[in-house]
């Protein structure tokens, strides 16, 4: 991983799906390299165990579309699901306990080409404390929190899944930013608790509130890490990456556009 050795605790079980599959017992090599940084909040299993679901089954011999791809690759990182398509992506969670019926599909969506997302790096990159798996065990077994965070869900996806499809940018973002700020007030009322933001994490979030009320298409939301990353628009992501630059203790910044679907090169 990135041109060192790495645990293959998460990958080799990962493969003997594959395996099972394909029905062969065929050993492999992983060789998997990331543009951004690795384990510290910012997807990079969601990437890629995506991307593996469909290297590995492509050399097994393997003809999956994509949404038994999804299914697939779910079961390596519950994000990975989404990474499969491009775009704007909504998760099915399924009933079904051998989790057949959970899979990804994408929304259709005018945004794709109108939205940005500006990542403000805090620490360098450097890779998190808490997994984000252990830590949602984690906060699910201990937080008083928890249970108010999970039955606002339902709701913040019904109109998350409105704003993609009429195209509402600032109505997606509103509840996107919502939701992320009680995923980590759930974290932080774990016990022991949880905390992933740092210093710089606070000032940023202070800084988007600033350029949102200044009249900028500015939106926080942050995973499992104290990286904030901000929803805008294309016109305002190259002033809003600046200002988000001069905050203390934020590293770097980068602009992303949505992504594409996973695809052999």
């Amino acid at each position: 991983l990135d041109g060192a050795p790495a645990d293959a605790g998460r990958v080799t079980p990962f493969l003997d799906l594959v395996r099972d599959h394909a029905g062969i017992a065929t050993r492999a090599k992983v060789t998997s390299r990331n543009e951004f940084p690795t384990a510290s909040g910012l997807a990079s299993s969601a990437s890629g165990f995506a991307a593996l679901a469909v290297a590995a089954t492509r050399a097994a011999g393997l003809a999956m579309g994509p949404r038994e791809l999804s299914i697939l690759a779910r079961q390596g990182s519950g994000s990975a699901a989404r990474s499969i398509f491009g775009g704007f992506v909504r998760m099915h969670a399924g009933e079904k306990v051998d989790g057949s019926d959970a899979y990804a599909e994408p929304i259709p969506t005018p945004l794709v080409g109108k939205v940005r997302m500006v990542i403000a790096i805090v620490g360098g990159g450097a890779p998190k404390t808490h997994g984000s798996r252990d830590a949602m065990e984690h906060s699910a077994e201990t937080s008083p929190l928890y249970a108010g965070w999970l039955a606002a869900v339902p709701r913040d996806l019904v109109e998350a899944e409105a704003a993609i499809a009429a195209g509402d940018v600032a109505a997606l973002g509103t509840i996107a930013e919502a939701n992320a700020l009680a995923m980590h007030a759930t974290a932080i009322a774990s016990r022991p608790a949880i905390v992933y933001w740092q210093p710089a994490t606070l000032a940023l979030l202070a800084a988007v509130r600033e350029l949102r009320a200044r009249g900028l298409a500015a939106w926080a939301t942050m995973d499992a890490g104290p990286h904030v990353k901000v929803l805008t628009t294309v016109d305002d992501a190259d002033t809003v990456a600046a200002q988000l630059a001069n905050v203390p203790g934020c590293s770097s910044t980068m602009i992303s556009a949505p992504g594409g679907p996973v695809e052999v090169l």
